[in-house]
């Protein structure tokens, strides 16, 4: 996969079966679709369980309206935001951008030109009919006495549906509707369009999977014939990495068919989901395969006074809970070396965006990785999954896009607040921890509402944000050079061994001296 780039890319729907194609024609009509396009990368996912409920009550809540969502497919395509930020696709059609709003902690929805289509003959709110017949209209905004009818009632920023003449639009409120004609700059139009779109006729996820039927069961082939044709020239014991979500998941299904000799390793961080511990134990149970377990215990909250919180560049619970539990658990079960089967996707971000199938574990000398679907999409992986029917964890119906430490610093705000619905006694222990370590530094509980703790060195989104709160960052500082190891240290490719620590230095100690 090359890196990133800005634009669009291209995917094709079957209007016939009402569902994405994901190879070259519909396995059940023959049709090769109609194409549409979407934000890059283009890392497509279905839409299921509390996902969709939360989509269908934000229509609900801007129009009124949210049946014609019911018993359709719904798929997502992560785009960059603040947090969270999805474009939502329905009947070929991306209809909406769904984003996370750290300000208010809550879900907005931004309407698409094409969903303005959709919703305007079926919509019961959030519609405003404007009395102009000319004029340029996309990009403008407009006085509210121009609108000389409007259905129900919206606040400001709320998404609208325009009508001008033969012209739907798609737009946004720049006043509340009590305040519609007394303001000069009412509503903003964003984008301007002709035509109504219909509501399809109903579909569902089997339908999907037989549409790409033929596609999936290359990319199975592929898979399968990749990790035999090296397996077969290597003679080092066979493992996989479940960590229970579902890119291990598809990795198990091609490995299962590849051979039935190995052992599925899970890495217990002590941070996992009860329901992730659970589900990977009873799967293995099921599946009668052999679980290795690699345990860190209570290695993060040992480390937690010494280093602070994790971030997302200050990964050092990596380290100490993935890293040193897995080395111990390879160096002793496998002397010799294991090759290892991995669900590492390039399409999961930057840093694996140039992945290969074979590589080295620079931290664990003993392991070969082989990455077999490094090319794969999550709607690839997820099509692959319900073709073979393989259980997956139940988080992902949480509405949770990827299954990790509940506490992760990568994870998104939006998901942790997922965290505090179903499991409040471990959203409020780590919750409570933070607001006491931000106090100490000099900050407030705002440096934990809105996530800021997540970063080291705050991004300039959030420190945009930090100073529309008129907030303080923390500020730590240590009068004396202070050096901590890590507990758990992991030997080196390169040779000795490889560990993390927190050099603590006073602000005006000269470097030179370090």
């Amino acid at each position: 996969m090359r890196r990133f780039r800005h634009g669009k890319v291209n995917f094709h729907w079957c209007d016939r079966c009402g569902t994405i194609l994901l190879g070259d024609k519909c396995d059940i009509c023959s049709s090769s679709g109609r194409r549409f396009k979407v934000s890059r990368p283009g890392d497509i996912r279905p839409a299921t369980g509390r996902t969709i409920d939360l989509i269908v009550s934000l229509f609900e809540k801007y129009f009124g309206t949210s049946d014609f969502l019911r018993d359709r497919l719904i798929f997502l395509n992560k785009v960059a935001g603040e947090d969270r930020t999805d474009e939502v696709i329905f009947q070929g059609h991306v209809i909406a951008t769904i984003r996370y709003d750290l300000r208010i902690r809550d879900f907005k929805l931004d309407l698409r030109l094409d969903g303005a289509r959709l919703l305007a003959p079926i919509a019961n709110k959030g519609l405003a009919i404007m009395d102009r017949e000319s004029g340029h209209l996309k990009g403008k905004n407009f006085s509210g006495d121009l609108f000389n009818e409007v259905k129900g009632s919206f606040e400001t920023e709320d998404p609208l549906i325009i009508l001008v003449g033969n012209f739907i639009c798609s737009g946004v409120a720049r006043v509340d509707s009590a305040d519609l004609h007394h303001s000069k700059r009412a509503i903003g139009i964003r984008d301007v369009g002709r035509g109504e779109i219909s509501i399809a006729k109903k579909s569902s996820w089997t339908t999907f999977v037989n549409a790409n039927k033929a596609y999936i069961l290359t990319l199975e082939s592929k898979g399968i014939s990749d990790i035999r044709s090296y397996i077969g020239n290597h003679d080092l014991p066979l493992t996989i990495s479940f960590s229970g979500g579902k890119d291990s998941l598809a990795c198990y299904g091609l490995l299962s068919k590849a051979s039935q000799k190995f052992s599925m390793i899970f890495i217990d961080t002590g941070l996992e989901f009860p329901e992730t511990i659970h589900y990977v134990k009873d799967f293995s149970r099921k599946e009668r395969k052999k679980l290795l377990i690699a345990a860190a215990g209570q290695a993060f909250w040992d480390n937690l006074d010494d280093f602070g919180p994790p971030a997302k560049d200050f990964r050092w619970c990596c380290k100490v809970c993935k890293l040193a539990p897995l080395t111990n658990l390879i160096e002793k079960q496998f002397p010799k070396g294991t090759i290892t089967v991995e669900g590492n996707r390039a399409f999961e971000s930057f840093s694996r965006s140039t992945i290969r199938f074979v590589e080295r574990n620079p931290f664990v000398p003993n392991q070969t990785i082989l990455n077999p679907i490094k090319e794969w999409r999550a709607i690839d992986v997820w099509a692959y999954i319900w073709l073979r029917g393989l259980d997956y964890n139940p988080l992902y119906d949480e509405d949770f896009e990827r299954i990790g430490c509940y506490l992760c610093p990568s994870c998104l705000e939006s998901e942790w607040r997922n965290t505090s619905l179903i499991h409040p006694d471990l959203h409020s222990e780590w919750d409570n921890y933070l607001k006491q370590w931000a106090e100490e530094c000099g900050s407030d509980d705002r440096f934990v509402t809105y996530g800021f703790w997540r970063w080291k060195i705050i991004p300039p989104k959030m420190r945009r944000m930090a100073e529309e709160f008129r907030m303080s960052m923390p500020h730590i500082r240590s009068d004396t050079l202070e050096l901590k190891w890590v507990k758990g240290v992991s030997p080196c490719l390169a040779g000795g061994h490889s560990a993390e620590g927190v050099l603590s230095v006073p602000h005006n100690r000269e470097f030179g001296r370090v």
